[in-house]
């Protein structure tokens, strides 16, 4: 039999451990505050986040990762201390869709870690306003479901704005039964927001038939109302159980598993290339044959990938439509601009929303 490490001994390496991790993490923080110094030095100013530098750091840390600890851990770890260095050279606000507890706040949360001020928006105008106004160096804006589609506010909102796409998130909708009861029998009611009620549909069935469901605004107003009665209960997300102080009673009750909501971060930065990029464009052709073939035919020669296209009436003219159009790569690789130019003369309008890292995790 192998001789078993005593526990006190582990114990001992392990605070040992703790100690060096501390050290080396106030180390990081102070780099972190000579860098902000350099770059009020050369005369920066504004924020001084980068999502270009960030994604490249992040998947530099899951090159370097050899475990136990999984890619998502590591990746989650290292974005808190990013997050946390960062404050001290600049804190930044970032505008969501709230209230407090939804989704979109934990998009915030995964894009740019806890030590960022996430503040709350009523709708989607408001948070490109409060980006484009500078009250809010970013916004988190939610683009399209994989099972809802498209977001059809967000991309409207474009088309009167001159904020730039720095980034995106994927949040893996995964949907919670909460409140402050102690078994399913005790609910007499479930509030959640609409499409949440929807997208539970079988579990509610087969775990609460009968059982009376109220559509709200948003999930967090769902848990708020359910934290003030205990014989209710909302559905919900995670940020919004610990917004509210509530206990989750069952989790990912959703009854599609791989429901993904994909947000965008919107501000005034045009990342510089990672290699790991997209780009995205908006396109009106006007009312004319073969125009989408003339689009799309550039990309494809010179084998661009193409990610999402949609389209949008353009409230310019009968059967006059935007087109909104992801691809692979960035503006500034050869072939990708290259594309782009041939793109831009033969349309009516082109607009450049921009080109960003690929959501790392």
């Amino acid at each position: 039999m192998l001789p078993v490490t005593p526990l006190s001994e582990l114990r001992d390496k392990i605070d040992a451990i703790d100690e060096q991790i501390l050290q080396l993490i106030n180390q990081r923080a102070v780099c972190a505050m000579e860098v902000a110094k350099t770059k009020i030095a050369q005369g920066e100013q504004g924020t001084f986040y980068r999502p270009d530098r960030e994604s490249l750091v992040l998947r530099r840390i899951m090159g370097l990762n050899q475990g136990p600890l999984s890619d998502d851990t590591a990746v989650r770890f290292f974005r808190e201390i990013m997050s946390a260095c960062l404050a001290l050279e600049k804190p930044m606000d970032i505008a969501f869709l709230g209230p407090e507890g939804t989704f979109t706040q934990q998009a915030v949360f995964k894009h740019f870690g806890h030590a960022v001020k996430a503040i709350p928006a009523t709708t989607i105008n408001e948070i490109f306003s409060a980006v484009e106004n500078e009250y809010c160096q970013f916004g988190v804006v939610p683009v399209e479901n994989s099972t809802e589609g498209v977001i059809s506010h967000t991309l409207d909102r474009f088309s009167s704005s001159t904020l730039k796409i720095c980034g995106e998130v994927e949040i893996r909708v995964h949907q919670n039964l909460m409140g402050h009861i102690t078994s399913l029998d005790e609910i007499t009611e479930v509030f959640s927001h609409q499409q949440s009620l929807a997208q539970c549909r079988q579990w509610l069935d087969n775990h609460l038939p009968g059982t009376k469901l109220t559509a709200v605004n948003s999930n967090a107003e769902a848990a708020r109302l359910a934290s003030s009665n205990k014989q209710t209960a909302a559905i919900a997300g995670v940020v919004a159980a610990d917004v509210y102080n509530l206990n989750i009673f069952e989790k990912n009750i959703e009854d599609e598993p791989n429901n993904t909501t994909r947000f965008i971060i919107i501000g005034q930065q045009s990342p510089a290339p990672t290699g790991n990029d997209k780009t995205s464009l908006v396109v009106s052709t006007g009312n004319q044959p073969g125009a989408l073939h003339k689009i799309l035919e550039p990309f494809a020669k010179l084998g661009i990938g193409m990610v999402n296209i949609e389209s949008r009436p353009s409230r310019q003219g009968l059967w006059d439509y935007l087109f909104f159009i992801d691809i692979e790569g960035h503006s500034e690789d050869k072939i990708v601009a290259q594309a782009l130019d041939i793109v831009r003369d033969s349309v009516k309008m082109f607009r450049l929303l921009g080109s960003y890292p690929k959501a790392v995790l």
